[in-house]
């Protein structure tokens, strides 16, 4: 399905969100406030568009994804960027290996997302951090309602408009509307194994941030 929208991904995604995944993505970065020289884990990184403020600090960011589409697409961009194709459930590196794994819009697809979360902390090492930014469930009532119909009504007939395969966005929108609130995803955090886990919403909780450390 990922391989199928990859062409056109990172221009839907600026449609479909209005523009908001751009300081979506400014706040990710500001979370995994990565310094030169660290190692940087993007998951799902897709077309690496997540990755590229993380490479600007001058850190070392690998980004890793399932699909080879994307990172096909990505590698044809942004040449000089370590792709690698990995499944989040079965990581390919070793043992503590990171100073930051971070995740945008991409544990919501993965099949066994405790498993996951399990595998970041394994190659992270001691001390190190976890950041998550995924669509979350508006803390506002009436808006809450709101958002719920334009996942369901208006989502997939733009998706027809500007993606190379609008049933991806069809998944999309029920996928989001399934996914564990706030609370109940750092809790899932907590029992993989992370410490000092917080949460923070952005756009009103529309998109979450959740943040955990990796105990020395």
């Amino acid at each position: 399905m990922f391989d199928n929208v990859a062409e056109r991904y990172d221009l839907t995604n600026d449609v479909l969100s209005l523009g908001q995944d751009r300081r979506w993505r400014k706040e990710v970065a500001k979370a995994v406030d990565a310094r030169p020289a660290q190692k940087i884990l993007d998951l799902a990184a897709g077309t690496a568009t997540s990755s590229l403020p993380f490479a600007q600090t001058g850190a070392y960011v690998v980004p890793c994804d399932f699909s080879l589409g994307m990172l096909q697409v990505g590698k044809r961009k942004h040449t000089w960027l370590p792709f690698t194709a990995g499944d989040a459930t079965k990581l390919p590196f070793k043992d503590d290996t990171f100073d930051a794994v971070t995740i945008s819009f991409g544990l919501r697809n993965v099949q066994d997302f405790d498993a996951a979360l399990r595998e970041m902390y394994r190659v992270t090492r001691p001390g190190g951090r976890v950041v998550i930014c995924e669509f979350s469930h508006p803390t506002w009532a009436p808006f809450r309602t709101v958002y719920t119909e334009y996942l369901m009504r208006a989502l997939p007939p733009v998706a027809r408009s500007v993606s190379s395969n609008p049933d991806a966005y069809v998944y999309l929108a029920e996928s989001i509307r399934a996914w564990p609130d706030q609370p109940a995803l750092a809790e899932r955090l907590r029992k993989a194994g992370w410490s000092k886990v917080a949460w923070r919403n952005l756009t009103g909780g529309v998109v979450a941030l959740h943040r955990g450390f990796k105990q020395d």
